[in-house]
């Protein structure tokens, strides 16, 4: 089966945000180009990686002697994104990422491949490999600036969630929270 693959080379918005409410949110990184508009769910763990590894991958370009890109420290005023998600349209899940840097286009490229779902056969056997087909992808490309503004609002996105506990670090629910303090 070919894999259908969602590319965007120089998208017109590129965030993570969520819908529901904390502890019950769920996370999509969006992506527009002109009319072109895909939502793909992805883990809050994810997100927050993903803000992560692009932030690094950014400090090192600025660090690293024959770099020909300016990149930004911090993020471009004019590229603060805070609007909401658009209609919301979930293509796939996300399962494995990837994040790369195309020196060709001073662009940071993300990947995501959508989680298949495999079912063993009626047997209980487990499955064949030549079976599980790849069916869906997104493909991004964005400059410098555009991936240090979509990492500073992923990173502001995934803490915007459940407070933590002071005294068990656990997530604090609207309804309360219970924890018991260890003992020493």
């Amino acid at each position: 089966m070919p894999t259908l693959v969602h590319d965007f080379s120089w998208p017109d918005r590129v965030v993570v945000g969520t819908i529901g409410l904390p502890g019950a949110r769920t996370f999509y990184l969006q992506v527009r180009a002109g009319t072109q508009l895909v939502s793909i769910a992805l883990e809050k763990q994810q997100s927050a990686l993903l803000a992560e590894n692009i932030d690094e991958i950014l400090d090192h370009l600025m660090t690293f002697e024959g770099n020909r890109f300016s990149v930004p420290t911090s993020t471009p005023i004019e590229l603060v994104d805070n609007d909401q998600l658009e209609a919301v349209q979930e293509q796939f899940r996300a399962g494995a990422m990837s994040l790369g840097w195309d020196p060709s286009t001073a662009q940071v490229v993300i990947e995501a491949h959508a989680i298949i779902e495999i079912d063993d056969d009626e047997d209980g056997e487990s499955f064949d490999e030549d079976d599980a087909n790849e069916t869906e992808m997104l493909v991004v490309r964005i400059p410098v600036g555009t991936a240090r503004a979509f990492a500073k609002r992923t990173r502001e996105i995934v803490g915007a969630g459940r407070p933590a506990c002071p005294l068990c670090g656990y997530p604090i629910d609207a309804d309360g929270h219970t924890c018991t303090i260890p003992e020493l």
